[in-house]
């Protein structure tokens, strides 16, 4: 068992079907009152609420892409951070806005287990939202302080597992995507560790580099500065593929675990009910995005993967994909 600091108590409530994607988008997409009263969009500022703190990997793409969509739509896109509560304070309050295609939503992983979490939300991860499209993925460095005595993969394992509970982790916070792949990790190896939660990944790295935390497994564009200083040891990267970023850093994949995979992605919501007019114009601006060079030169720099497929169906299909693999390890492992 893992160990937690700032444990919460938990209900015994079962989780409510996430995988309701089709009425979802039914619910969604119709066009209602709004729709006909709904003048040219945007004709004000849109508002990019991100779920998490600066720095972190799904607040860095949200502003990339915001620059890019101020000139694509014509108007301010801006970037607003409402962190905590394990993504569910950003999320309570797009699910609370009025679906007119202003206030939107950029989050990742636990916005998939939210109800294995926290089943006392007052809103539906599914059925509040409507989908707008996946932005991309942040594959993780798991990354150790230089005072954790192992120098390679099998090494950390093993001191680890002779040594149960003696390393703090950090991550930006239960249901985090870090928080889930390291749990993923222990699961895999049988490792037992301290969680120490965050209000974001910087945060954490901040005490990583300090050496308050022993070890991350978190994006890799807050880690790798710190790798390539030596300020911290880089073991492996959570990727199925090496990264370009780290090129002589195995894989977890390639040290024994296969089949591991792991990362931050990145995925737009807005209120359920937004109108399928504005639906696609805030979709076509972000696939402009995407298909721009610069766009794609600055997520080859800092290590982003780009989505597979843009747009809302191919996101609804990606969460409920993300909500069968990752909800029973939420569910297990819970905030507490």
């Amino acid at each position: 068992m893992i160990r937690n600091i700032a444990s919460a108590s938990r209900t015994g409530l079962h989780r409510r079907a996430l995988l309701r994607v089709g009425a979802a988008m039914t619910l969604s997409v119709g066009a209602g009152p709004l729709a006909h009263a709904q003048g040219a969009y945007p004709d004000k500022p849109v508002r990019i609420t991100v779920s998490y703190g600066p720095g972190g990997a799904i607040d860095v793409v949200a502003r990339i892409l915001a620059e890019h969509m101020t000139n694509t739509l014509g108007k301010p896109v801006l970037v607003d951070n409402k962190p905590g509560a394990g993504s569910t304070i950003a999320a309570e309050a797009i699910a609370r806005s009025a679906p007119d295609g202003y206030n939107l939503l950029v989050t990742g992983m636990a916005h998939s287990v939210i109800l294995e979490l926290f089943p006392q939300v007052t809103f539906d991860p599914v059925r509040s939202f409507q989908p707008i499209s996946h932005l991309g993925v942040m594959p993780f460095v798991l990354a150790i302080h230089p005072s954790v005595p192992a120098t390679d993969f099998a090494s950390f394992i093993a001191y680890m597992k002779a040594n149960p509970n003696a390393i703090n982790c950090g991550s930006a916070g239960p249901g985090s995507s870090a928080d889930l792949g390291q749990m993923l990790l222990a699961k895999r190896t049988g490792i037992e560790f301290v969680r120490v939660p965050y209000r974001s990944t910087p945060a954490a790295m901040n005490d990583l580099v300090a050496g308050r935390v022993g070890f991350m497994m978190d994006s890799q564009n807050v880690l790798v500065q710190h790798v390539k200083s030596g300020a911290l040891r880089a073991l492996a990267v959570s990727s199925l593929e090496r990264s370009r970023l780290l090129p002589d850093v195995p894989t977890v994949d390639e040290l024994g675990l296969n089949g591991f995979e792991a990362g931050s992605w990145q995925a737009m919501l807005a209120p359920a009910g937004t109108p399928r007019a504005i639906v696609d114009k805030v979709t076509g601006s972000i696939e402009a995005a995407l298909n721009d060079s610069a766009i794609r030169n600055r997520y080859i720099e800092l290590g982003y993967q780009l989505p597979r497929k843009v747009g809302p169906e191919a996101l609804a299909e990606f969460l409920a994909a993300e909500a069968a693999k990752w909800g029973p390890l939420a569910k297990a492992t819970g905030t507490g």
